[in-house]
This record gives structure tokens, C-alpha cells and sequence, in this order.
């Protein structure tokens, strides 16, 4: 990466939603000296932002930029060592500002939960940002920070205690409190419209690993569903789909490639969520997969994604403020490892998984991408939370509060 850069960290997208609570924790959290920038279309909006972050962000420079506009994105990405951007849907806008950040060497985080744009990253960009060293670190937040963290975490546990690599793994998302996001109703939405407009697109939101680098070279390993059927857990809960699954799984298995399978290569993962174990918990676990089913064919459909638009968050939009600091979330991942040793690995945090414990995750993302170089994986080209980041992310997350614990079950 060229030395000659006058910024450390731009959060481009900073007046949005999500992005005023990245500037707040930034503001609360970055260390002193840290040269951050926010960046958005509205100067109004920026001074609007920049008046109530306090004095911590006083001195930091207001750009005022538009992804759409090549040669900004292009100034942007040069004069900074991290463009971290929550400006989405990242199929339709985030394509300009990842290839300016491959060609100038600049590092990349994003919070996109979309594998038609991480797709599209990986055809058209990782060799730009290999060449030029750029790292591009996908879903920085709750999709799929504790998902891929908790994988690695993991894998490492095992391969110090010479157990083998990992084979059936699964999360399952114990316990979960917060809103829905606006942002990502706008991301499911601008995916099955693209599917809609082009069928073949449906394959690769349908191959589970979609998101390969070397399709050809991935196991032949029987994998669980996205959708799992509802039914009870060996532990007695009542388990069925987890809304992200079909995204995370992927993040997850690309991380896997793009350590030469260090996971392992009969490696199997899977996500679901719990329930409960109550009489009602398997009517709860069918009426979310129903409302899940519906949600997702409303949406490719012309008139009824029209109905829908009328009912579901706007883009822009979010839980209010109880909402989100009363919010939690807590995920378990169990492995089973070729020698027959178990594991565990359970993240918690306190906040709204997709708005305040996101903010936290993507902020301290793009704080060790800015400044812990000497500390981070030797890695370039498009990336994953796990293999941009790995270890200083979790220790990061540790000190702002979360609680991440690997144990061994036998």
C-alpha cells in the first residue's frame, strides 16, 4: 500500500441508518490521533452528523462523495489506508468503490449480506487487489462476523491440540432480540429482482458454494440445508431455519478455500435457530420458515413485491433506540473433528445484532484493517472477516464487551 495517504479510515455511507451508529462508536471508541473521515452525498447531512458526534470528531474532514461518480470514488480510495462503506444495496452500488480500492491498494470492509455482489468481486477484482495488495473484507457485521470468527476460533482449537480438522459443524442461534433492518429488506429485494431478470443468476444464490474461488476443487461432501426442516436438537430444543443461513454458510466456506481447506476437507457446516422447547416452539419455527418463504416469493414478483413495499422498512430506516440497546444475540457453534473430539464455540454480545452490535463489529473491523497491519494475516484480494482479519477481530470484540468462549466438549 503507497505510505503518501492523509487518512486512515473513511466510513462512506456515514449518515445513513447503520452508519450515524459507526460514527458514533468510532467517535466513542477510535484511539486519539486516528485520521477518520465521513463521507456522504449531503454536506447538510455530514454537519448534521459531525455536530452530534462531540469533540472527539471535531477535527475530522467531511467529504462529500458519490458512489456513482467514478472519479471521486477513485480520489477517495487514494488518499485513505480504509474505505469502510455501508452504502448499499451493494449490487447496485457498491461495485465502483471496490474496484477503486483494488486499484489503489486500499483496504475494503463492507457489511453486505448479498453473494450475487461478493460474486461478482471475486470475477472481477481479486486480481486487482492482489496485485496492488488491497484487502477486501466482506460482511463485517453480524452477517457473518460471529459465523466465520467462531469457525476459525475453532479450527485453531483443534489444530493446537492435535485433534484434526473439522467435519460436522453447526451454529445455531441460541437466543436473538432486535429490529429489522430497511437496508436489508432493500438488499433481498434488489437480489430477486436481478434473479427475475436473469434465471441464471438463480444458480449461483442456489450452489452452496457459490462463493468459491475454485468451484472445481471444493469436497464432495453431503452438506445440511439452508432450510432445515423444523425438528428437535440434541439437546431438546425445537431448531429450524436462521434467516442468514444461506449467506453465512457461504462466507464460512469460502474462508475454508481461501485457506487451502484448513477447516478441513470434509468439512460441513450448517446454521439453524433455536426455537425453544416449549409447546409452541415447533408452530413458532413453522410460521417464521412460512413467513420467510413468503417474504422471499413476494419479493421476485412484480405486483406483490409492489404490495409489500407498502408494509416493509424502507431503506434508511430502523429499530429505535430501546430497541436497540435492549437487543442481544447469542450463537453456539459445535464441531466434531476427525478424531472424534467436540467442541464449542458461543459468541455474545449485548445490542441489536444487525444495528448496535453490528456497529460495534464493523467499526472494530475497520479499526484493525487501518491500523493493526503488523498484527493481521498475510492476505490480499477478496477476503472474508476470517481471513482479512482472524484473531485481532476477536480480540478486539473481547474488549469492547463480547464474549467469545471455545471449549472443549469431551
Amino acid at each position: 500500500m503507497a505510505a503518501q495517504r492523509d487518512l486512515d479510515l473513511v466510513l462512506l455511507g456515514a449518515t445513513g441508518f447503520v452508519g450515524r451508529l459507526i460514527a458514533e462508536h468510532l467517535a466513542e471508541h477510535a484511539p486519539t490521533g486516528t485520521r477518520i473521515a465521513l463521507a456522504g452525498r449531503s454536506r447538510e447531512r455530514l454537519d448534521e452528523l459531525a455536530a452530534s458526534l462531540g469533540p472527539s470528531a471535531s477535527g475530522w474532514p467531511l467529504l462529500v462523495v458519490d458512489t456513482t461518480d467514478d472519479e471521486a470514488v477513485g480520489a477517495l480510495a487514494r488518499r485513505t489506508r480504509v474505505v469502510a462503506t455501508t452504502v448499499g444495496p451493494y449490487l447496485k452500488y457498491g461495485l465502483p468503490v471496490v474496484a477503486a480500492c483494488a486499484a489503489a491498494g486500499t483496504h475494503y470492509a463492507d457489511l453486505t449480506g448479498e453473494s450475487l455482489f461478493v460474486r461478482r468481486v471475486l470475477d472481477e477484482h481479486a486480481d486487482a487487489a492482489l496485485a496492488s495488495g488491497a484487502r477486501l473484507v466482506h460482511s463485517c457485521g453480524f452477517d457473518s462476523v460471529p459465523s466465520d470468527l467462531s469457525v476459525l476460533l475453532l479450527a485453531e482449537a483443534a489444530r493446537a491440540d492435535g485433534a484434526g480438522t473439522l467435519e460436522e459443524t453447526r451454529l445455531v442461534v441460541r437466543s436473538f432480540s432486535g429490529g429489522i433492518s430497511g437496508g436489508t429488506i432493500d438488499s433481498m429485494r434488489t437480489i430477486a429482482m436481478a434473479i427475475a431478470s436473469d434465471r441464471s443468476l438463480a444458480k449461483v444464490v442456489m450452489d452452496p458454494y457459490a462463493l468459491s474461488p475454485d468451484r472445481a476443487a471444493e469436497p464432495d461432501v453431503k452438506l445440511p440445508p439452508d432450510a432445515v426442516p423444523v425438528r428437535r436438537s440434541g439437546t431438546g430444543a425445537w431448531v429450524g431455519p436462521f434467516v442468514m443461513a444461506s449467506y453465512n454458510t457461504r462466507i464460512v466456506r469460502l474462508s475454508n478455500a481461501l485457506q487451502d481447506w484448513a477447516y478441513g476437507r470434509t468439512f460441513s457446516y450448517g446454521e439453524e435457530l433455536d426455537y425453544g422447547h416449549d409447546m409452541l416452539a415447533p408452530a413458532r419455527a413453522i410460521a417464521v420458515n412460512t413467513g420467510l418463504m413468503a417474504a422471499a416469493g413476494g419479493l421476485a414478483f412484480g405486483p406483490t413485491r409492489a404490495l409489500l413495499d407498502r408494509v416493509l422498512p424502507a431503506p434508511g430506516s430502523g429499530p429505535d433506540e430501546r430497541t436497540r440497546t435492549t437487543g442481544h444475540f447469542t450463537t453456539e457453534v459445535r464441531t466434531r473433528t476427525t478424531s472424534g473430539a467436540r467442541y464449542s464455540c458461543t459468541i455474545r454480545a449485548q445490542g441489536d445484532p444487525g444495528y448496535l452490535a453490528t456497529s460495534v463489529m464493523f467499526g472494530q473491523s475497520a479499526l484493525a484493517l487501518a491500523l493493526d497491519a503488523d498484527r493481521l494475516p498475510q492476505a490480499s484480494g477478496v477476503l472474508t472477516p476470517a481471513t482479512g482479519i482472524g484473531d485481532v477481530l476477536a480480540d478486539r470484540l473481547r474488549g469492547q464487551g463480547f464474549d467469545i468462549d471455545v471449549v472443549r466438549l469431551d
